[in-house]
């Protein structure tokens, strides 16, 4: 793996995350709700609850995995420099392997996250930090009465930020994940995951980003709004929490265009100094998966 993400971290790759954020801004807004196929922000419920089922039998097919975002911000309680203020972006992706005819009702997919930590006010615009998230797992999705009410994901993911030498951050997880719809505004999530550290430079990382994971996602009447709520426990017996806070608002049915406000407090908000604290808003827009986003 690690030659593969060194890759992208060499000279050339200072380009990159610009051609791949162009491509998901244009897709988000040329491409209406039923882009992907995949998840959330459909504007009537209905639909929402019944065509779940329909599409997971349609795979197998490409689209977002996670959120997408492009953000701006600074730190808080400081004033704000070209230090403690940046750009954070996230391209997610995830393809179908099988259709849904598995043991159990189950399908396997492949995921892809990037993340980004862009210092673009200081001179020469470097790039802070850039963690690559490969993986493939396998999902099972529960109904009833037809109606999609969850599911459970066990995935085998790799992490590292595809750098040499000591500022090298590299780990592997084997997780455990679900999400259930309690009614129709209220969505909670979960995610266990046994690490599985094989950089000598973060043997520590449990203790910063953490050992599990919970929250819940909130919305209004016809998900024109939404708040989420992600903790994330850090390894130890005390109530130490990595916080993320979002609010979501979708400017217009037509597009999957939304505003997002992200709050973050904690660590391990990425590889290189996940041992570091962090208290961080930030303001962008923000391409969401069709049915339901990941955690």
């Amino acid at each position: 793996m690690k030659p593969f993400v060194n890759a992208f971290s060499r000279s050339g790759w200072r380009l990159s995350p610009l051609l791949l954020v162009a491509v998901i801004l244009f897709a988000g807004l040329a491409v209406p709700q039923r882009a992907g196929a995949q998840i959330l922000s459909v504007p009537n419920e209905e639909e929402y609850r019944d065509s779940l089922k329909k599409e997971l039998n349609y795979g197998p097919f490409f689209g977002f995995y996670k959120d997408n975002y492009f953000l701006v911000g600074t730190s808080i309680g400081h004033k704000p420099t070209a230090i403690n203020s940046d750009v954070k972006f996230q391209i997610s992706l995830g393809i179908r392997l099988t259709k849904n005819t598995l043991p159990w009702g189950t399908y396997v997919f492949l995921m892809y996250t990037q993340k980004a930590f862009w210092n673009v006010f200081q001179k020469s615009l470097p790039m802070r930090d850039i963690n690559f998230n490969p993986g493939i797992g396998i999902s099972r999705p529960f109904f009833q009465n037809d109606r999609y009410i969850g599911k459970l994901t066990f995935l085998v993911e790799h992490e590292s930020n595809g750098r040499d030498g000591d500022e090298s951050r590299s780990w592997n997880r084997i997780s455990l994940g679900g999400s259930v719809l309690i009614n129709e505004w209220l969505m909670v999530h979960s995610k266990f995951w046994i690490p599985i550290i094989d950089s000598g430079n973060n043997r520590d990382i449990t203790k910063y980003a953490g050992i599990f994971q919970t929250g819940f996602v909130a919305y209004t009447p016809k998900k024109k709004v939404s708040l989420g709520v992600t903790l994330v426990k850090r390894s130890g017996w005390n109530l130490n929490f990595n916080t993320i806070v979002d609010f979501i608002w979708r400017v217009s049915d037509k597009t999957n265009l939304n505003l997002l406000l992200q709050y973050y407090n904690g660590y391990g908000e990425n590889l290189i100094e996940y041992n570091q604290f962090h208290s961080r808003l930030r303001v962008g827009i923000v391409f969401r998966p069709h049915f339901f986003s990941e955690f």
